[in-house]
């Protein structure tokens, strides 16, 4: 039986993992709204969820590689997630046909820009300190590892990340195993094992 994946499903999906992840990021940096305040955690806070495994600490992340700082730098990321994210939905719908684990990828790599897009762009504003397009990302999920030693630093735990990054990541492994699925928008059937099956099929009928 083949399941036929409707865009209309996969933009709704990422809707709702941007929607989510930002009311964890909120919900751990606090808010006020309506009378109603949340305190929130304070920058460093961390407490466990499953012992020293899975903790919830809360850190902001520049968005820069290696935490490099520098103005225009800061405002080129911050516009070039939202170029990505208006690419990804233009090639989201340019592939309608291609592999269903391949159009979940893409539209996870989405979902995932845009929400770290809304931090970078929004935030700054939104508490108050910073300017548009100077916004921190909002970082809270924090994995525990075995040690890593790598040019004399040791990694005792995976980097502090949220659920945008985990779309991300998650949609590039999607992508790497299928990777020979993956069309160009103008070669949508080739890549297409529905339609290689129906082209079968109608030449042997």
């Amino acid at each position: 039986m083949i399941i036929t994946l409707k865009n209309t499903t996969l933009y709704v999906t990422a809707f709702l993992l941007v929607v989510l992840d930002q009311i964890t990021k909120i919900m751990v940096k606090g808010f006020s709204l309506f009378g109603f305040n949340h305190q929130g955690m304070y920058l460093g806070e961390s407490y466990n969820v499953l012992g020293d495994f899975l903790r919830i600490t809360f850190v902001e992340n520049p968005g820069m590689a290696f935490g490099v700082e520098f103005g225009a730098g800061k405002i080129f990321l911050t516009l070039f997630s939202l170029v990505a994210s208006c690419g990804l939905v233009y090639y989201l719908h340019s592939i309608k046909q291609a592999h269903r684990f391949v159009r979940i990828g893409i539209m996870l790599i989405l979902a995932g820009a845009f929400g770290n897009f809304i931090d970078r762009m929004f935030y700054g504003v939104i508490y108050g300190n910073s300017p548009l397009f100077y916004g921190l990302v909002v970082d809270f999920i924090q994995v525990d590892i075995p040690d890593i030693t790598f040019n004399s630093i040791t990694y005792t735990y995976w980097p502090v990340f949220n659920i945008a990054d985990s779309c991300v990541s998650i949609g590039m492994v999607l992508l790497l195993f299928f990777n020979k699925y993956i069309p160009m928008p103008y070669q949508d059937s080739i890549a297409n094992p529905t339609s290689e099956l129906d082209k079968t099929t109608i030449s042997n009928e």
